[in-house]
């Protein structure tokens, strides 16, 4: 099976990724003429670098001759800055309208899209505002619209099975962006990043951006060490800036397990037996373990010692976060003690997708595997249309191929 692994020890970005899989495309001639005929008087090129001793590729965009944003923090990404440029801002509406008129495969115009409206929806809950009102600075200018699209053209022509990251080192400190003075990861970063490994590292700078929280979110199954396989290749993207560790994201294309017979992921269940919490307190908890970083919680009636009532709570998480969520279930419940049991799980790999609806452009996920397809819209996107345009759900269900 065809997986693509993405080592993301300096974080990431749009132009990194890019780099990264540019390296990996066995057609980067049709890749970069594809591209280059995208937007008139805005160029694309591959330039072999050197970070730390390691060489690499950073994509370079121009437009009309002049690099877009050499000021960058990272060097290598576009969300949280001064506008030094003075590009006009830009919708969501206006950025989609612009990636709809590409001349690209579908699918790819339809993750590009998928990208940008899960960078507006952070940006728009860090900031206190609907996803509409959100105007891009940096992340809506050319280059970023490159990157994305950029990152999507390639995943298309790499076509991996399977796409698995490491954990993301997201720096620390603080950058200066167009909204002032903001702690890294910067609250949309964090907020793209919800539910995934992170760490700090000892870098201070922003090291991961929200257009590379965004694209990682695409594809990526789960967050976590590298599956077994055989490596077929290796990409290095290259950030512009120095640092004293290389300024490089790497991505492992490697021939893994053919996972379509058998379980295909591993997860953790945590168990935990309660007959003392109100279902109130209960609701609550379940609320803090999703937001911790837990794939599903719920909870269980059940007839306990001395025939009390009770409930059983299940958390399931990814292996990697079953500590940290144990504690959290300690912390945020009455038991005294928590159960754990690893076990392998047959799952459909997940695509993220964007339909365009009466009422926006809706979220949604795709599942394929052991001979199956499944569609499902967002809850939340589909929900937030319903409640802002006044119409039932099942009706932006219903336009977007979900069930009412």
């Amino acid at each position: 099976m065809k997986t693509l692994y993405l080592e993301c020890a300096m974080g990431a970005a749009g132009d990194m990724l890019m780099g990264a899989l540019y390296e990996l495309c066995p057609e980067k001639e049709k890749f970069l003429a594809d591209m280059n005929a995208l937007l008139p008087g805005v160029k694309l090129e591959a330039e072999r670098v050197k970070r730390q001793g390691i060489a690499g590729t950073h994509m370079r965009v121009t437009i009309h001759g002049q690099e877009e944003g050499q000021e960058h923090h990272h060097g290598h990404d576009h969300g949280h800055e001064h506008d030094h440029h003075h590009h006009e801002h830009r919708s969501l509406a206006d950025i989609q309208a612009m990636i709809d008129a590409f001349p690209l495969p579908e699918d790819v115009r339809d993750n590009a899209k998928w990208v940008y409206s899960r960078i507006a929806r952070a940006e728009a809950f860090a900031h206190g505002v609907e996803a509409g009102e959100v105007h891009f600075h940096e992340v809506g200018a050319l280059d970023a619209v490159m990157d994305v699209t950029g990152v999507c053209y390639l995943m298309y022509l790499l076509a991996p099975e399977e796409v698995y990251a490491s954990p993301v080192t997201v720096g620390s400190g603080t950058v200066r962006t167009a909204h002032g003075l903001l702690p890294v990861p910067a609250p949309a970063t964090a907020r793209l990043l919800t539910g995934v490994p992170v760490t700090a590292g000892d870098i201070e700078a922003e090291l991961c951006t929200p257009t590379g929280a965004a694209l990682l979110r695409l594809r990526t199954k789960s967050f976590g060490p590298m599956p077994d396989g055989v490596i077929l290749g290796c990409g290095y993207g290259c950030g512009t800036k120095d640092f004293p560790r290389a300024n490089c994201l790497r991505a492992f294309l490697l021939d893994t397990a053919d996972t379509a017979e058998g379980p295909n992921d591993w997860v953790t269940e945590l168990k935990a037996n309660i007959d003392d919490m109100t279902g109130e307190d209960m609701g609550f908890a379940l609320e803090r373990l999703l937001e911790a970083g837990a794939l599903d919680v719920s909870y269980a009636p059940v007839v306990m010692k001395k025939n009390r009532p009770g409930v059983i709570l299940t958390c399931l998480c990814r292996p990697a976060d079953a500590d940290r969520l144990a504690a959290e279930v300690l912390r945020h419940t009455t038991t005294f003690g928590v159960r754990r049991t690893d076990c392998r799980r047959y799952a459909l790999a997940t695509l993220g997708r964007a339909a365009e609806t009466p009422w926006g452009t809706i979220l949604y996920k795709t599942g394929t595997g052991y001979g199956l397809t499944k569609s499902k819209p967002e809850y939340e996107a589909a929900a937030e249309a319903a409640r802002a345009h006044g119409v039932p759900l099942a009706e932006v269900l219903r336009a977007c191929g979900g069930e009412s």
